[in-house]
């Protein structure tokens, strides 16, 4: 039992290291290559996660092998454009110009329904609205509205908003984030002095952001 134990941990520690060297990619934005090669990294672990009478190794070096398979198909594919077309295939236009392509339909296999189940993913209700609709390489459908029916954006009326930013973390569970500190040019003593408007200190707040507003937003921990 405690070998079982021991062996589970090991290969979930070697399988975790593994998928962080291959990327951030979310499962459905895997390619194919990437998708078949998690597959058999789940079943190589599983194998001898569960038969203690397999070497340990008969699953770690396969897995190995496979992340180094990974890394060369992934540089091939930065490097060639040809082999990233094999490998990955190619985006296909579904939806063009507003028109349904039936053709590409059939070939990607895809029904009237999935599309429209996909469209409503994107919140796109009615098929009418859409100007494309690609059919991503990861399986993801990226939709572009017709122009009468998008959204309309402040350059649509000629405003320029100000620039925001993106806030940062500066105390998290009473944590302070001394790193981010750094990147907005401030020090902690900054901190417990703005943080004290709040009436607390660093240590008791559950989280402090600052955005590029230079608002502060504090909350206490309960």
């Amino acid at each position: 039992m405690l070998i079982t134990f021991i062996r589970t941990i090991i290969l979930y520690i070697i399988v975790l290291i593994v998928m962080r060297l291959m990327g951030k990619r979310e499962i459905g934005q895997l390619q194919p290559f990437e998708l078949a090669i998690s597959i058999m990294i789940a079943d190589l672990a599983a194998i001898p996660m569960s038969d203690t009478g397999i070497p340990i190794t008969n699953g770690i070096i396969p897995i190995l092998g496979l992340l180094v398979m990974h890394l060369l198909i992934s540089l091939i594919n930065l490097k060639s454009f040809k082999a990233r077309e094999l490998i990955c295939g190619r985006p296909t236009i579904l939806i063009y110009r507003g028109k349904i392509d039936e053709k590409a339909l059939k070939k990607e296999r895809f029904t009237i329904n999935e599309l429209e189940e996909r469209l409503r993913g994107n919140n796109i209700v009615n098929i009418g609205d859409v100007e494309y609709a690609i059919l991503e390489t990861s399986g993801q459908i990226t939709v572009i509205q017709k122009p009468s029916k998008r959204n309309t954006i402040p350059a649509d009326f000629g405003i320029e908003p100000d620039y925001e930013g993106i806030p940062y973390d500066l105390v998290i569970d009473g944590k302070i984030m001394k790193e981010n500190l750094r990147k907005i040019n401030k020090d902690e003593k900054w901190l417990r002095k703005e943080v004290g408007k709040f009436n607390i200190n660093p240590e008791d707040a559950l989280v402090v952001t600052y955005d590029g507003k230079g608002q502060i937003f504090c909350q206490e921990k309960s």
